[in-house]
């Protein structure tokens, strides 16, 4: 776990214009200087992302807004002082101190409080805003332990600041709050539920939006293997007759499912608990990838509380890849 030196270390990576990987609750990031354009730029280069793609200004607190958006509507208000620090990212009007490069061109800018003291502890430190996309190449399945970066991104970090197992597990929930109405453009560890709770009012999820955000391409989070969705109550079967075709599969057990046999390369048992489910998705995908599998059968869970996030999540893994 990280020490107050290698904090100061993080710290001084940042102001030199250099790249770190922070931890926090949602997953590893890939973190630069906000302000320095350069260092932004290398963000791109090391992930393989395309420039247009905007970046999450991650700040210490919602009392350093100022400066980083043009204004703060009374929705954005409540939900901040509700779920920061979280793993809820709010999309506000672009202030000065945001440069295009981490916008994507954009004028508006994503930002987001995260709640992992180490990531608390570095921002306190820096003084500034980091940008932090996920610590990973560009479509790939996200970092949720320092080891994870290290074996993807290796000498393309300058440092990698270890702050354990991230919590969550999948990226934060995205919120448009620049117009009158709230939409969530990308499902997270914040439930549509607890939003519609604190806001009184339902929120709506486009499969599209005119704003681009992160997590919108349609092959994202993806491991090596290619991955097929099927209904629940076909999973075991489907993986069996792949197997026996001649793939090596990873197969998704759902849980009711839990204690059949299962004729595959590699098995992983759907935890009941979504919050379980959501912390171990990752792993699970770069587990599968390491055992040598190139097929995963899996299926959707209900799309209520955290199982929409993951949902989202393994659509865009299982989406069209380049060579489709």
């Amino acid at each position: 776990m990280a020490t107050t030196s290698d904090i100061e270390k993080a710290a001084g990576v940042l102001r030199a214009g250099g790249l770190l990987a922070l931890p926090t609750e949602t997953v590893y990031g890939l973190g630069a200087d906000a302000e320095n354009p350069a260092a932004v730029a290398r963000t791109f280069e090391v992930k393989g992302r395309p420039p247009d793609h905007p970046l999450i200004v991650h700040l210490g607190g919602a009392e350093h807004l100022d400066g980083w958006v043009r204004d703060v509507p009374a929705t954005a208000r409540l939900l901040a002082e509700r779920f920061w620090p979280g793993p809820l990212t709010l999309v506000l009007r672009r202030g000065d101190r945001v440069p295009y490069e981490a916008t994507g061109g954009l004028e508006t800018v994503a930002v987001r409080v995260p709640d992992h003291p180490v990531a608390l502890a570095l921002l306190s430190a820096f003084g500034g805003g980091v940008t932090a996309p996920s610590a990973n190449r560009f479509g790939s399945v996200s970092p949720t332990t320092a080891d994870d970066v290290r074996a993807e991104l290796g000498d393309s970090v300058d440092f990698v600041l270890d702050g354990g197992r991230c919590e969550v597990g999948v990226e934060s929930t995205i919120v448009d709050v620049t117009g009158d109405t709230p939409t969530i453009l990308r499902p997270g560890g914040v439930t549509r539920e607890d939003l519609e709770a604190a806001l009184g009012r339902p929120l709506a999820v486009p499969s599209t939006s005119r704003v681009r955000v992160p997590g919108q391409h349609p092959s994202h989070y993806a491991p090596r293997a290619r991955v097929v969705l099927v209904e629940p109550e076909k999973v075991v079967h489907e993986a069996e007759l792949a197997q026996e075709s001649g793939h090596r599969v990873g197969v998704f057990v759902p849980a009711p499912f839990g204690d059949t046999a299962v004729k595959a390369h590699a098995v992983v048992a759907v935890p009941d608990s979504a919050a379980a489910y959501a912390r171990g998705l990752y792993g699970f995908l770069r587990d599968l990838d390491q055992q040598g599998c190139d097929l995963i059968i899996a299926s959707l869970p209900a799309e209520r509380g955290l199982g929409l996030a993951i949902a989202n999540r393994l659509r865009r893994a299982a989406g069209p890849r380049a060579t489709d």
